[in-house]
């Protein structure tokens, strides 16, 4: 099974270091996906959510406000100012996690159309956990 390397990063420290199928950013210019050998690039990413399949075949999801990503063919890196994994093994470690990526996104965009697509992905992640 192929699988690339993914680490995320913020000042703060890691908030993701594993193996993972396919990852989908935020991009600048839009919503892009990467998998294993993929193309080397580099690219701003917005406020929004890192969606990641791992090696396992579950899938997590990450909230970020603004940074950059660097792909080359067997790993990809990702730095960014903030960052909020929504993760949690009760339903209130959830909502705790949802409020503060919420949070963060707004205070990262002035746009309410990436507010409430931030919002949909979040909730929708969310739901598949319960």
């Amino acid at each position: 099974m192929d699988t690339m390397k993914l680490e995320i990063v913020t000042p703060h420290g890691p908030i993701f270091s594993g193996e993972v199928k396919s990852a989908t950013f935020p991009g600048a210019e839009g919503e892009f996906g990467v998998l294993p050998e993929h193309a080397s690039l580099v690219s701003l990413l917005e406020a929004g959510v890192i969606e990641i399949e791992k090696s396992d075949g579950s899938k997590e999801s990450i909230v970020i406000d603004s940074g950059y990503v660097k792909v080359d063919e067997e790993k990809t890196l990702v730095v960014v100012e903030g960052a909020v994994p929504i993760i949690g093994e009760t339903e209130s470690e959830i909502a705790k996690a949802i409020a503060e990526a919420k949070e963060l996104v707004k205070k990262a965009s002035n746009s309410d159309f990436a507010i409430a697509n931030v919002e949909a992905k979040v909730d929708a992640a969310a739901k598949t956990r319960f």
